[in-house]
Order: structure tokens, then sequence, then C-alpha cells
């Protein structure tokens, strides 16, 4: 992939969204708009829900909570943030997050290099098959994006 040598405008109505994992992501700019160097998306998390401790072998991890109740899981427990909280996990870092409050959680991610926007866009296909995901297949699909969970 090749950097881009101006900058690039992303407008709104232009963001592909995808659901999975309880979770609704737009993908406001992806690798093939940055020459590969991250993703930078927006989640929204439906209350009790969010992924399972995993890991990254690829890409580093960062978040912004906007609003609501969040746990995030490091050093094998978990621990509530108010909005505000900024995470960072590391590539080969347990983590995960998960709505702790009644609303919908709202976050900014970033992950680099870019290329979980894949990953999310092929869980989402499996999340929508018709009798809900197969988890085996959800493993399968991580783990080909150097993505396993703990």
């Amino acid at each position: 992939m090749h950097a881009p040598s101006t900058p690039v405008v992303v407008l709104p109505g232009e963001f592909p969204v995808f659901e999975a994992f309880g979770d609704r992501a737009v993908f406001h700019l992806t690798g093939g708009q940055t020459g590969g160097r991250y993703t930078l998306f927006s989640s929204e998390t439906a209350p009790g829900c969010g992924p399972p401790p995993h890991w990254h072998d690829r890409e580093d991890e960062w978040f912004l909570v906007l609003e609501g109740k969040a746990d995030f899981f490091k050093d094998g427990a978990w621990s509530e943030v108010p909005a505000g909280t900024a995470v960072f996990a590391p590539r080969g870092s347990v983590h995960a997050f998960r709505n702790a409050g009644d609303t919908p959680l709202k976050q900014i991610i970033h992950t680099s290099p870019s290329g979980f926007e894949v990953f999310f866009e092929r869980c989402a296909e499996a999340f929508h098959r018709e009798g809900g995901p197969d988890m085996g297949r959800i493993t399968k699909i991580a783990a080909e994006h150097g993505i396993h969970f703990a």
C-alpha cells in the first residue's frame, strides 16, 4: 500500500459500518486511505457487550471513552473507567473492554498498522448469518488476522 501524499478527506455517509460482538463500528479511516498506517473507527457497544479478552500479534490499539461506563481488562482483571479515559493496548497484551452501564458505550478506537477493519467486516458477515455466528469460525477468522482469544 502506498501512503497518501495529500490529505485524505472522508465525508459523513462515506464510512463503512459493520456490526459484530455487540458493537456497531463506523470506520472513518481505513488502511486503503492511510497507506496501511492505521485505522480509525468509532464504536458503539450495547450494555453488557464487548469482545472477550484477546491479544493482537500485529496491531497496537488505543481507545478514547467518549460516553458511558466501560470496564477494561488488563493484567488479568477488569477495572471500571469513566468517560474521558484513554487506554493503550500494545500488540501482544491481553486486553478487552465491555459496556458496564445501561446506556450505549461510545468510543473512538485506533489500530496501527491498519487491517482491523478487514477482520471486523469478516466477523460482521459471520455474525449476520442465519442462526447466528459460529464461534469456531470467528476464532478461525481472528487467527488469520493475528488476533487470539485468551
